[in-house]
């Protein structure tokens, strides 16, 4: 073991002294590891949870949207059994639905809420989507063509007071010319079903039909539009639509998830990245505690210093010495960190139902929040960046104090010894 590592151990364990000083700086350098701990472990807990929520918002809103969508830049899509069946030939591609998607306006008694309406083929939509697993009440299957059924989402039925079995009236944007004026077309639907997905966008604000009931109601004809793509990986689907694009004609377009909804993930992306920001501020605080007991260790050891500066010890290897007990004092403090930070964020959905039992609280209120757990998402490579950052962070904290012990006058530190 080099003597510079040896003598830094050392000065970590520091033993006690008479007059306390020692005792005093192993406090400090307790409170600085400690306080590197806490806030590697809180960085990696947050950023887990964090990771979760995104998993899970990116779960439910791709339920309930697509992967990807081949849609016409001229408006309706017709003859899309060909861009369907181009699709499915993509290895990528695990599934694929048409769809027709308009605005609506839903009314019952005197409520009135605007919708979008979706017109689907519940046999397909079910490969593409899992609106049909979040069921209240009702069924998928029983949306038939000619019947004009309509299922809701929970928030919407709740404001316009309908249950299954009820009537409401749409309302399409398109009107027809009367002797009057211009009408618009209305048709009155029955609720067969109601969903609940989790998530207030489309809970409160979409109303799905059949197909070819959503073409008669806005004359759209054989048209849809647009197709619904099932990909093997979500995460794939800016490549895939690449590749489909040349095979396509010049008037359809594929447009995938990470462009539909890009504005909300880049939105929660960014404060992932300011939640790392502000947190790597504790952790920078703590590692700059060990300024405080470096200066005062060197201070301290005046004399150890001037000693070994007389039995030939370079200004490198005295800065050294000191530059181990701060690496030291920091890696004690990121192993402490790393490993309370990732078993809290591996057992975060047990431990918080414990804190919500012990205490009689709910961080998160199923009547406030659609999202009533902590999801958490461990990823390796946060760990591993938190720990870099950390690890930095502590050896930038140890330059300056172990350059004055470096700098100290043998002469000066003896005289009074």
């Amino acid at each position: 073991m080099k003597f510079e590592l040896l003598i830094g151990l050392r000065y970590v364990r520091a033993r006690r002294r008479s007059d306390g000083g020692n005792r005093f700086i192993s406090f400090i350098s307790m409170v600085s590891m400690l306080g590197i701990a806490l806030g590697v472990a809180a960085l990696i807990v947050v950023l887990s949870v964090m990771n979760g929520f995104q998993r899970e918002l990116r779960t439910r809103i791709l339920g309930v949207a697509a992967h990807a969508e081949v849609v016409s830049y001229e408006g309706d899509l017709a003859n899309w059994q060909t861009p369907l069946e181009v699709a499915l030939h993509h290895p990528g591609v695990r599934a694929a639905a048409p769809y027709v998607q308009q605005q609506g306006m839903l009314a019952e008694g005197g409520t009135v809420r605007g919708a979008v309406v979706r017109g689907i083929l519940p046999e397909e939509e079910a490969k593409v989507a899992d609106i049909g697993q979040h069921m209240k009440a009702g069924s998928m299957d029983m949306l038939k063509p000619g019947e004009f059924g309509i299922v809701l989402g929970s928030e919407l039925a709740k404001a316009l007071g309908v249950i299954p079995g009820q009537k409401v009236m749409l309302f399409a944007p398109t009107g027809i010319f009367t002797p009057v004026g211009m009408q618009p077309r209305s048709k009155q639907f029955t609720v067969v079903g109601i969903f609940d997905v989790g998530m207030f966008e489309f809970d409160g604000g979409l109303a799905l039909i059949h197909m070819q009931d959503g073409q008669a109601l806005y004359r759209m004809g054989s048209s849809v539009s647009g197709v619904r793509l099932l990909l093997d990986d979500m995460n794939a689907a800016p490549r895939i639509a690449r590749e489909l694009m040349p095979k396509l004609d010049s008037s359809i377009g594929v447009v995938d998830w990470t462009k539909s909804h890009a504005n909300f993930f880049r939105a929660v992306q960014i404060e992932k990245n300011v939640m790392f920001i502000i947190l790597s501020l504790i952790v920078a605080v703590a590692a700059f505690n060990i300024v405080s007991t470096l200066v005062m260790a060197v201070q301290d050891k005046r004399a150890d210093i001037a000693i070994l500066r007389t039995l030939g010890a370079t200004p490198a290897s005295v800065m050294a010495i000191f530059v181990m007990q701060g690496a030291l004092m920091g890696l004690i403090g990121l192993g402490i960190g790393v490993v309370g930070g990732v078993l809290l964020a591996l057992n975060i959905s047990t431990i918080v139902p414990f804190i919500e039992h012990v205490f009689g609280i709910q961080f998160l209120a199923k009547d406030v929040y659609f999202i009533s757990e902590l999801p958490s998402q461990l990823i390796w490579s946060d760990v591993t960046t938190i720990t870099a950052v950390a690890f930095v962070l502590t050896l930038v904290a140890t330059l300056y104090p172990s350059w004055r012990a470096s700098r100290v006058n043998p002469a000066e530190a003896l005289r009074y010894e």
